[in-house]
């Protein structure tokens, strides 16, 4: 998204090549490709919202990426929709996609199960799917690409519950229920709770959008309720700065919580030194839908599902990723660096 990115994104990037795992095999032909689209090609953003910053700094990256890719003589136009948040209308949104007969279609799914049928009439057509963050159940797409929710959950809670000395009440703080990427989350901590239940006491749990504001509303309603509280298990760095925010405006003590990679919470973190661990989804999985989607249509190897390696932060690095602050919005997300060569090995599966 800044060029900035890029001068710094070997030495940076060296972290999450290290953790890659394997992928799925390509197949000679990546699926739903028939070899009868050519460049430049139209690619198709089906965003389910654009309201929350993360969807903003994401969309930016896929603009970017099509820029680059204009400049390859790769693609030609980039057709962008907002279902704002209701699944039908997307469904309505990628159907006129189809209509149009673009080449590409970059999704983050509003519902997992509902755009089925819509989707397989796409991938019939010869148009490359790519879905990343939260995922669709059917495989009639070309590839899916994401990080292990449930491994962020899993990592998150064996986190916290070593912060609070094994022991304690504590709050979760989910994002909004229905939505894959959140469910997963919270199913990947699960494990972790049922397995010190004797120890551990939740208090209550959240569903909210992943915007501060409302996460701050709903710890504060919490807080009156729940005079002790031992720690955080957020599930999303805007929930965390939330949480953050309202225990200091209750006058209540900081307490050990998760989080991500939300610029204000990193900056709350490092300021009133929280006990903290965070991870990320990067913003790139955007730029990299694009990129892996151009690539199908030119008869490249695609794997049918990428796994992006979670990076992490804790107090070890995240000086690192505050030097960098200054390059993304107040509310945004400070992401890991990405280019081409890490594309490229992302979709090679080392």
């Amino acid at each position: 998204m800044r060029s900035s990115f890029f001068v710094s994104a070997g030495a940076l990037c060296l972290g999450l090549l290290m953790g890659f795992g394997a992928t799925s095999t390509a197949e000679a032909a990546a699926k739903c490709i028939k070899g009868d689209r050519k460049a430049p090609y139209t690619i198709g953003w089906a965003n389910i919202y654009s309201v929350p910053t993360w969807m903003k700094q994401t969309q930016g990256t896929i603009e970017a990426e099509v820029e680059a890719l204009k400049k390859q003589g790769l693609v030609d136009k980039l057709v962008v929709t907002d279902a704002q948040g209701d699944a039908n209308t997307q469904i309505q949104q990628i159907q006129s996609m189809i209509d149009s007969d673009v080449d590409a279609i970059i999704l983050i799914a509003g519902s997992s199960s509902a755009p089925a049928r819509v989707l397989a009439d796409a991938c019939a057509k010869g148009i490359a799917i790519i879905n990343f963050d939260s995922l669709v159940d059917t495989d009639q797409v070309t590839a899916k690409v994401n990080t292990d929710s449930a491994q962020w959950g899993d990592q998150a809670a064996k986190f916290l519950l070593e912060a609070i000395g094994g022991k304690g009440k504590i709050l979760i703080l989910n994002g909004p229920a229905g939505i894959s990427v959140s469910d997963d989350r919270r199913k990947g901590a699960q494990p972790v709770l049922d397995a010190n239940k004797d120890k551990i006491t939740v208090l209550a749990e959240t569903n909210t959008p992943y915007n501060v504001a409302p996460a701050q509303e709903a710890v504060t309603s919490l807080l009156f309720a729940n005079p002790e509280i031992n720690g955080i298990l957020s599930l999303g760095g805007a929930l965390s700065a939330g949480a953050v925010l309202a225990l200091d405006k209750q006058g209540r003590e900081q307490v050990p919580i998760t989080g991500e990679n939300a610029r204000q919470f990193l900056e709350l973190w490092k300021e009133k030194g929280l006990k903290s661990w965070a991870t990320m989804q990067p913003n790139w999985l955007g730029a990299f839908a694009t990129y892996a989607a151009v690539q199908a249509l030119e008869g490249k190897d695609v794997p049918a599902f990428v796994k992006i390696p979670l990076p992490i932060i804790d107090n070890a690095n995240i000086d690192e990723y505050l030097a960098r602050a200054k390059d993304f919005p107040a509310d945004g997300y400070i992401y890991s660096p990405y280019d081409q060569a890490l594309f490229d090995k992302l979709l090679a599966g080392n």
